[in-house]
This record gives structure tokens, sequence and C-alpha cells, in this order.
């Protein structure tokens, strides 16, 4: 039997079945979706406990670019010779992986991104992909409509994921950002074909282009993405500081009670991974404008609760009464979060 003549027997056979069971034509629609989301949740799951499970990230995200980028060219010919079925269970596996993949970094960018702030964009772009990955349908259309949204979509997923593990490497966080950008270009050169017979040194060449405009483009934009994986566990404005514990932790308070204290203390405490060093700032503001950057010792990663720090200002000016704030920044202005204060006349 041909290879043509054994699809029109599949599809044949599962047209009698659709016809004689109509919830089968639900499965068809919605089974693959149904069948992601739950491989994703399971995945969710499986890395609940965080970054104690690196290894079993990085072979995860192996699997996903061997079947996703290093076989393109694969699946391209084995949709071209009409194998389509392999072709699509292969497709299929590559959006499954893809969506579980995302749905385990959405909370980890979800506990670095200060909602108030731009960097949030960028987790609703994350999460933005992860619906297009578990709606099937709507990734069938816009994969066949422009195919080459699957490539960018490969390029930010590797690109979010190098993201978080280059720290766990004890790469500072915009250093990593960085880096991240040249290796997902790099990884992607499989990818980067002009025609059948592109040479993989002209493949190379153009994902190396692509790779130094990428971190040009990311150095101004730092700011608008999360700094993954550091994140603010404790953070509020306080009398003072004793023992690395705040004294009567606030978030109002009266002109006549910041007179009495001589100040106010801004308290942080930042997780980080274990080895990472990363230089941090306090920036204070009153009603939005910067009255003061404070350095702060760096950051040591693998404390139990986060890196605990402060900074203290005194000098509150002639009526302190407005809206305070400090923001939790790391060398390179990257937010990694933001502490509110209101003193009332």
């Amino acid at each position: 039997m041909t290879t043509a003549a054994w699809h029109d027997m599949v599809r044949n056979t599962w047209a009698k079945l659709a016809a004689r069971l109509p919830w089968l034509r639900w499965v068809e629609k919605w089974g693959i979706s149904t069948g992601s989301l739950m491989s994703g949740v399971l995945t969710l799951l499986v890395f609940r406990r965080g970054m104690e499970y690196f290894p079993w990230f990085v072979g995860y995200l192996l699997l996903l670019w061997l079947v996703g980028v290093a076989f393109a060219q694969v699946r391209q010919e084995l949709a071209t010779r009409g194998r389509r079925v392999i072709s699509m269970v292969v497709d299929y596996t590559v959006q499954t992986l893809f969506h579980g993949l995302l749905l385990f970094l959405l909370p980890i960018y979800y506990a670095s991104t200060t909602l108030t702030s731009r960097n949030v964009l960028f987790l609703i772009l994350l999460a933005a992909a992860a619906i297009l990955t578990a709606i099937d349908p709507w990734y069938k259309v816009v994969m066949l409509q422009f195919r080459r949204i699957e490539i960018l979509l490969f390029g930010f997923g590797l690109f979010a994921s190098l993201n978080v593990a280059f720290p766990l490497l004890r790469v500072q966080s915009t250093w990593a950002l960085i880096l991240s950008g040249i290796v997902s270009m790099v990884a992607l050169t499989p990818a980067f074909r002009r025609g059948v017979d592109a040479s993989w040194w002209d493949r190379l060449f153009r994902a190396g282009m692509w790779a130094v405009i990428v971190a040009l483009l990311l150095w101004p934009v730092r700011g608008w993405i999360p700094p993954v994986p550091l994140q603010l566990t404790r953070a509020t404005f306080a009398k003072s500081v004793d023992r690395l514990e705040p004294e009567q932790p606030v978030s109002n308070l009266s002109v006549d009670e910041v007179r009495t204290w001589q100040g106010i203390t801004a308290y942080t405490a930042i997780a980080a991974p274990a080895g990472l060093r990363e230089p941090i700032y306090h920036v204070w503001r009153k009603d939005g404008t910067i009255v003061a950057k404070i350095p702060l010792s760096p950051i040591s990663g693998g404390r139990p609760g986060g890196f605990r720090t402060y900074s203290r200002k005194t000098d509150l000016g002639p009526n302190p009464a407005g809206s305070w704030s400090v923001d939790v920044l790391t060398a390179h202005d990257r937010l990694v979060g933001r502490i509110r204060l209101v003193v009332t006349p």
C-alpha cells in the first residue's frame, strides 16, 4: 500500500467514525487543545517547587529545541512528501511542548513583575503566547496564515527560557538578558535558510547578524522586561530595622509621626538564585520626583526568605507630606519591585 493510499484510508475511517460518534468531531477540534493544556498544567505541577528542577528544565528546553527548530526542515520535507499524518503528529508535539514551557515560565515572570510598571507588558505578551498555543484552532489559523510567526514564537520562548536559566549559572540579570537574546538567535540557525540549498555557513551568518541586532535592541528596552528570577519577597516602610527585621512597618503615616521618628526606613528582601551576586539600589521618590538614589550591598542569592537590606532617609524636606515610593533597581536600572507610603498632613 502506498503512503497516499494509507492516508486516504485513515481519513475515510475517521470520517465514518465521526459520522457515527458526533463527539469525535469535538475531539478533532478541541482534543489537542485539551491535551496541551493538561500537559502544560502537569509540567507546571512537576516544576512547582522551582529552580531545584533546573536540570529537568534544561532537558525540556533542549527537547523542544530539537523537535521544533533542529527538525524544522525535516518537518517541512515530511509535509511536502505527503506524509501529513507524521508531520501533524510532530507539529502537535511541538505545540504541546511549547505550551508546557510557557506555562512553566508564567509564574516565574509573574513573581518578578511589578504590576504597576511597564515590565507588566512582557508578562502580558508571555500570557498571550501561552493562550495561543493552548487553543488549537487559533494556533492552526495563525500558523497557516503566518508561517514565520512560528519561528518568532520559538525565538521568544527560547529567549524567555534562557533569561531565567542564565542567572541560575550566576550571570547577572542584565547580562543574562543580552546573552539570552544572542543565544536564542544562534539556536534558530536551522530556521535561517534562504532557499533549499542554503549552506549552514549562510544560515549561521544570518543568525549571527540577527543575534547582534537583537542584543543591540534589548539594551534600551531592558527596563520593559522583568529581571527574572529576582523577586521581591518582603517590602515595607518602617520606623527602623533591628537585626534585619523592620520595626513598626507602615503604609500610611502622619507628618508629626515622621518628625518624631526623625526619618523613614525602606526595608526589602529579595530572593535570588544561590551563588548570584547582584548590585542593587533604592531609588526614593516623592510625588514622582527622584530625591535620592542609595546604593546597597550586592544581594547574595540562596538566602531563605530572600536577601534582606534597607535604606534610611532622614532629610525629608520642610514638608514631608505627599506620596513616597522606593524602587528597588538593579545596577542597570531594571525594576525588581516597588513600595509606597502616604504621608498625610
